[in-house]
């Protein structure tokens, strides 16, 4: 997903943002199974094509769609902390969330909240499942934004931002979707029929995060 709509972008991020929302609810009335890859393409009139069938170099892996749950895990049970609060001396990687949002044009409040709700600020955080370090990434999401440590807070952050900033590009720009993806894959998103999945986890860590956002967002 590291190149998504590369060429729509250059069109336009909004538009090529409700382009492939679009596409997607049509790709919801055939079935797509699990382990099946997802190619995009952008031609030069700016229209955005999807397939499940492998393509030529100029169509990009947009993601893998894989069984709910298994792209993110729960949280991981860390020390207490982390994002606490309080007086505390600001940790290094602070600095790195500024600058990588200014760079993809991201919400760096967005990125601390999921932040604190998947690691509580923990660059050690490991999830049962395996998703590790500040923003959880799985194996397979840190291979495809190429993080060769995702417990190095600064390439976990990016990594980890590229993602959500893929995932809103995604699902045209709705956060909530985004969030639920970001949690339990776009395939559950898609499954759901653009909607929050039906998954205690993911209905409960998307208003979270957002809580968080609203908190940070005010101060």
């Amino acid at each position: 997903m590291a190149k998504l709509i590369e060429g729509a972008r250059q069109a336009g991020r909004r538009a090529a943002s409700r382009a492939c929302a679009a596409v997607l609810a049509a790709l919801l009335a055939v079935p797509v199974p699990a382990g099946a890859h997802i190619y995009v393409y952008t031609d030069p009139a700016g229209e955005v094509m999807l397939t499940d069938a492998p393509r030529p170099a100029h169509w990009h892996m947009l993601f893998m769609l894989e069984e709910p749950g298994s792209l993110t895990a729960p949280r991981a049970t860390v020390a207490r902390g982390g994002c606490a609060g309080g007086a505390r001396i600001a940790p290094a990687w602070e600095a790195d969330v500024p600058v990588i949002a200014g760079e993809i044009g991201l919400d760096p409040h967005l990125i601390h909240a999921v932040i604190w709700a998947e690691s509580n600020c923990n660059p050690a955080a490991l999830s049962p499942k395996g998703a590790r370090g500040l923003m959880q990434l799985m194996p397979s999401t840190a291979r495809q934004y190429g993080v060769t440590d995702a417990f190095n807070p600064h390439q976990n952050i990016r990594g980890g931002a590229r993602y959500l900033r893929d995932l809103l590009d995604l699902f045209g720009g709705n956060v909530e979707l985004a969030l639920a993806a970001y949690n339990a894959g776009p395939k559950s998103v898609l499954d759901a029929r653009m909607r929050i999945p039906p998954f205690r986890e993911t209905m409960a860590y998307v208003p979270v995060v957002l809580k968080r956002l609203a908190i940070l967002r005010a101060r």
